[in-house]
């Protein structure tokens, strides 16, 4: 399996493969999404830890396609997916986490962010919402590592996954895009920009990555030119850390369970 977790000494983002080298190593991915299911079913009845996974890549990426495949055999009400594009009104009133906040996952649930508080050192940094010398990115940087080391202390995992798309491959897809109505919608004129800028964004990002990759919240760089194979290692890695997290439901009250069956039992018999 290829998924690669960010390397210090690696620190840009054409440093890392757009494709899986031997199909062959692929996790099965059915098998990986069963397990997801499975172990978020015991995550939310531990009701005791959360995860969080963030999803960042590049325009037609294949971000929520990911998303959507990943909920496949999830439980709906332990499982939110956001969607955070560019900040505007009372958001951008508030400090730069100001809207993550609500959309965390609480104790039981597995919440999926389709990009998320990186974007305000990603996007932020070629599309300012502010005046551009009104930030700080150090510090920006700073309050990211600050606020993922808090969540893991309070019991919510962070996964982070970079969706690495080689040039020509996102030329392809966008170009796909143009042509399907059901994705034709999400074209704007600020995509012409971003591709434009395609080159600036991703030293962006990479450095982004470096300032905020973590042992505890580390950052993950997927091959994304095949969305099989993409799809297939993340899976994987999701379900690798739910097994750690819940590995077992939590054990039964056997007086209340007794005295549930004496119940229907005796219900049952008197035909009521």
């Amino acid at each position: 399996m290829k998924a690669y977790t960010w390397n210090r000494k690696r620190t840009a983002l054409g440093e890392y493969p757009y494709k899986v080298s031997s199909a062959g190593d692929l996790p099965d991915l059915d098998e990986s999404l069963k397990q997801i299911g499975e172990y978020q079913r015991r995550l939310r009845a531990n009701g005791r830890r959360s995860l969080l996974l963030v999803v960042h890549g590049p325009d037609a990426s294949g971000k929520d396609s990911l998303i959507r495949t990943l909920a496949t055999y999830m439980d709906p009400t332990g499982f939110h997916a956001w969607s955070f594009s560019r900040p505007s009104g009372m958001e951008q009133r508030h400090d730069f986490l100001w809207r993550i906040v609500p959309c965390l996952p609480a104790a039981g649930e597995v919440a999926a962010f389709n990009r998320s508080h990186h974007e305000a050192v990603m996007a932020e940094r070629l599309w300012p919402v502010h005046d551009p010398d009104s930030y700080d990115w150090a510090g920006r940087y700073d309050a990211i590592c600050a606020f993922e080391r808090h969540l893991v202390r309070e019991g919510t995992q962070v996964i982070k996954i970079w969706l690495n798309v080689s040039e020509n491959e996102q030329a392809k897809r966008l170009l796909k895009r143009l042509e399907k109505a059901r994705k034709r919608w999400k074209f704007d004129g600020a995509d012409l920009e971003a591709w434009r800028r395609r080159e600036d964004y991703h030293q962006i990002a990479s450095e982004a990555i470096t300032a905020t990759h973590a042992d505890e919240a580390p950052w993950w760089i997927i091959p994304g030119d095949n969305k099989p194979e993409a799809r297939a290692l993340v899976a994987a890695a999701l379900a690798e850390r739910l097994a750690t997290m819940a590995p077992d439901y939590p054990p039964p009250d056997e007086d209340a369970l007794s005295a549930y069956r004496t119940l229907l039992a005796d219900r049952y018999r008197n035909g009521r």
